[in-house]
């Protein structure tokens, strides 16, 4: 048998970047080193010079989340912390249970009862986490998560834990790495609005060190009904199909605001419609089955394309999937309507296929 060379996780491959001490253990479920897969249809109908989608629902729970987990989770480990607690509308609480059980910490989950895909749900139960549901939204669950570890000896690890965003700052540097360069654009969908700021951290930390000779421009997509950066104030109910961006009162607002303004980018907004449709269009048209709240910043480039707004035409985008389909299959099930059910008969078979 040759050598093995698993990919070693971001908190090794990126040591030299990330606040890491010879005290932080090296823990790791082999997250980054997500594809970044050039598009073979929406590149030509957005009129883009090239098209790329980074696919983070390739991580170990199967999305973005990891790369801020497992910094969060070893400094909390170095910081002698035992126990760790989040509020989650589902890939944080399925990313701190994964990391929490590798590393022997006890995590606690508070959700929003209703709220959260079933995927998602079963990733944090299996994996041992405490799931606590409350009849509220996200911003309830995270207030009631801030006054526990007020009274508690425990380490939130929701994105107000500088560590997440620094973690989430290698997703940047893969590009990077990928690309020879940062590109033009970078598309992204905004709930918490932890990852359009921890991207915009990393590009700029590359661009100091001169890795790369540019930053891009950052483009983020609320939903609509979970717009509180587009509309400049709080929703105090927010709805969208797209859970993972049903957020009212973003933990990072202002750094979000900072890294559309300091970018020369912009944060707008996509309905339901717009993503559930451009949701379809990955899977159908460029065989990526990503979460609705991925699709946000598909929809928002093709919103912006469409309305006339941005001109793509030899420039190089890429558009963040942050999360796997297999999150929320109900959602692709509601959508893609019942399979023909037939009996064990050729001729039926057929019939159904319309082949006769």
């Amino acid at each position: 048998m040759g050598t093995i060379n698993p990919h070693p996780g971001v908190l090794a491959h990126y040591r030299e970047y990330l606040p890491i001490t010879d005290a932080t253990p090296m823990l790791s479920l082999g997250e980054g080193d997500t594809p970044l897969v050039r598009s073979t249809s929406l590149e030509g109908e957005i009129g883009a010079g090239a098209l790329y989608f980074k696919f983070e629902g390739a991580n170990p729970t199967g999305s973005f989340k990891d790369r801020g987990m497992v910094l969060t989770i070893a400094k909390a480990i170095e910081e002698g912390s035992r126990a760790v607690i989040c509020a989650s509308t589902g890939n944080t609480s399925a990313s701190a249970a994964a990391y929490a059980a590798r590393a022997g910490l006890t995590a606690v989950v508070i959700v929003p009862d209703g709220y959260v895909a079933l995927g998602k749900l079963a990733q944090a139960m299996i994996y041992g986490a405490r799931v606590v549901m409350v009849r509220g939204n996200f911003d309830d669950a995270l207030d009631i998560v801030r006054r526990l570890a007020a009274a508690h000896p425990v380490t939130v690890v929701n994105s107000i834990n500088h560590y997440r965003l620094e973690g989430q700052k290698t997703g940047a540097f893969e590009l990077c790495d990928v690309l020879g360069d940062a590109p033009d654009y970078l598309a992204i969908p905004v709930g918490n609005a932890g990852n359009i700021s921890a991207y915009w951290m990393g590009f700029c930390q590359y661009h100091a060190l001169e890795r790369i000779s540019r930053t891009p421009h950052v483009l983020g997509f609320e939903a609509a009904g979970a717009a509180p950066i587009v509309r400049n104030a709080v929703v105090p109910n927010p709805e969208t199909v797209a859970t993972a961006i049903r957020i009212g009162n973003p933990a990072s607002w202002e750094l979000a605001v900072e890294a559309r303004d300091q970018s020369g980018g912009v944060i707008d907004c996509v309905t339901d419609d717009e993503i559930l449709d451009s949701y379809q269009a990955l899977a159908q048209r460029e065989g990526l089955f990503v979460e609705p709240a991925s699709a946000a910043s598909v929809a928002g480039v093709r919103k912006l394309v469409r309305e006339g707004k941005l001109d793509l035409t030899d420039k190089t985008t890429v558009c963040i999937l942050t999360g796997n389909g297999l999150k929320d299959p109900d959602r692709a099930v509601m959508l893609s309507g019942d399979a023909a059910r037939v009996d064990p008969d050729l001729v039926a078979v057929e019939r159904a296929l319309g082949w006769n």
